[in-house]
């Protein structure tokens, strides 16, 4: 008789981390940041609450690597969807990957570009699954200086430099101002899309996106 196979410790350890990272997910959109703890997302995740422990250094450090994860997923899912679309024949977005977070594509037409990027980052904040978290996590960044620093290098600046990185190819490319500064001016595109999210004021829509887009680049553009 063959005898039977150890437990395979990293499948094991996989499953865990997930099911670690959909509680905390979980938690922080239900109660607040301030009142998810270690311990009800050890229970939440059916795992002993030193398991967390000897992974993590802290709950802030468990949300930022639940976070990460999650555009992670959201981009292999955007991706996937793309390349589905292509397969089918339909003329698959350029950037339908690249707005998921890999990069902002670069087709020669800056407007159509960031309309396709702000459009994701539209359909990202309107998703339930990320948008209690990550409005949680805003929140408390606010008079959480560590987290708030946290949230910011780890999942803010990586996004924001995609987008000096598009701006910067425009100024080569003639399609935006040499003076501008490329820092500055992505301001002009994702804070209105933050400000009606955060502070619900009016519906999030894609047409708001496209509108907000046609009003930057008419302050962009090369002047005659």
């Amino acid at each position: 008789m063959a005898p039977p196979k150890a437990p395979d410790s990293t499948r094991r350890s996989d499953r865990s981390r997930r099911a670690i990272y959909d509680a905390a997910l979980a938690l922080v959109g239900e109660t607040g940041y301030a009142k998810t703890t270690i311990e009800g997302i050890a229970a939440r995740a059916g795992v002993g609450k030193q398991t967390i422990y000897r992974w993590w250094p802290s709950k802030a450090a468990v949300l930022m690597e639940a976070f990460l994860d999650l555009a992670a997923r959201q981009a292999a899912e955007a991706a996937e969807a793309a390349g589905g679309e292509a397969a089918g024949g339909e003329a698959a977005g350029a950037g339908a990957t690249d707005a998921a977070g890999t990069g902002i594509p670069d087709t020669g037409d800056l407007a159509a570009d960031l309309k396709l990027v702000l459009r994701a980052t539209v359909d990202e904040l309107n998703d339930p699954a990320a948008a209690a978290p990550t409005r949680a996590l805003t929140a408390e960044g606010i008079v959480d200086p560590a987290l708030g620093a946290q949230f910011v290098e780890r999942l803010l600046d990586p996004q924001i430099q995609l987008y000096v990185t598009r701006l910067r190819a425009a100024q080569d490319a003639g399609e935006v101002r040499a003076d501008i500064d490329p820092r500055t001016a992505l301001e002009l595109l994702i804070a209105p899309l933050t400000h009606r999210w955060l502070l619900r004021t009016l519906p999030l829509t894609h047409a708001y996106a496209d509108e907000i887009v046609d009003y930057a680049l008419r302050g962009l553009s090369p002047r005659p």
